[in-house]
């Protein structure tokens, strides 16, 4: 089987935003192992383009969403500096299904990594951590994959935004902090940093276990999104979507074409 045939037609569709049929229709014994080198392959295509790797990013970090899909531990994906959108503004021109998601970010200033990290490692790496939003965008059609289909499709990643205040990891209890995201004026969602498995910094700690099976780690400078405080919100042009984390404000972000 040709992986870097498959990673280089996903990476097209994800350049330009056109739906496709899950890999696994014509290739139903593609595992997972296969899927996550058909993500780094296409991650290694955009470098070579003049593209960046600038963090990581999880997915799948809620219990419940683990069971549905029959797997024990999150998925992962990768972020590029293409990906990350300096101002507050979404054109959703070139994506197929966008949605948002609240996420915390954590900012690392030391390289952390091993499959013995633990909680109490994490904390002496952070530079700082952020309130952030995802946009998630499936590349297949109807927003309808498997799990092996979602790893190669670089975890659904496709935009995120990084609010303009860091705070020391410190400074509260991120599984405490609340949140609420309201699309147009309208709540639609709220929830706490708890939904991350708990708390966020184990989604940081299953991830630097996770690297480290691919001799990869979480590099001074990356970016770490946590995972999706709540289900995903629905987006398109002209709507505005604004997300309140207790104490340490709000992040909008205009929606257009």
């Amino acid at each position: 089987m040709d992986l870097a045939a498959l990673a280089k037609q996903v990476r097209e569709h994800q350049r330009t935003g056109r739906a496709m049929k899950k890999l696994t229709l014509e290739h139903p014994d593609l595992t997972v192992e296969d899927a996550y080198r058909i993500q780094a392959l296409g991650a290694e295509m955009a470098v070579a383009e003049g593209d960046r790797l600038v963090g990581w990013k999880m997915g799948l970090t809620s219990r419940a969403k683990q069971v549905s899909v029959g797997v024990e531990e999150p998925i992962y994906g990768r972020l590029l500096a293409s990906m990350e959108l300096t101002e507050p503004r979404l054109s959703v021109g070139e994506l197929i299904h966008p949605r948002v998601e609240p996420e915390i970010a954590f900012v690392f200033k030391r390289d952390l990594g091993g499959e013995h990290v633990r909680a109490r490692d994490v904390w002496p790496a952070v530079e700082c951590v952020m309130p952030a939003v995802e946009v998630i965008d499936s590349r297949y059609e109807n927003f309808s994959f498997t799990l092996v289909d979602v790893v190669a499709d670089n975890a659904s990643s496709a935009r995120f935004y990084l609010g303009d205040q860091g705070y020391a990891p410190d400074r509260t209890n991120w599984d405490e902090i609340g949140v609420v995201v309201r699309r147009n004026g309208e709540v639609v969602q709220t929830g706490a940093g708890a939904a991350v498995l708990g708390h966020p910094v184990r989604s940081v700690v299953m991830l630097a276990r996770m690297l480290a099976r691919i001799g990869a780690s979480i590099e001074a400078g990356m970016v770490v999104l946590t995972g999706g405080i709540t289900e995903a919100v629905p987006v398109g042009p002209g709507d505005f979507v604004e997300v309140a984390y207790e104490g340490i404000g709000t992040v909008g972000l205009e929606v257009g074409e």
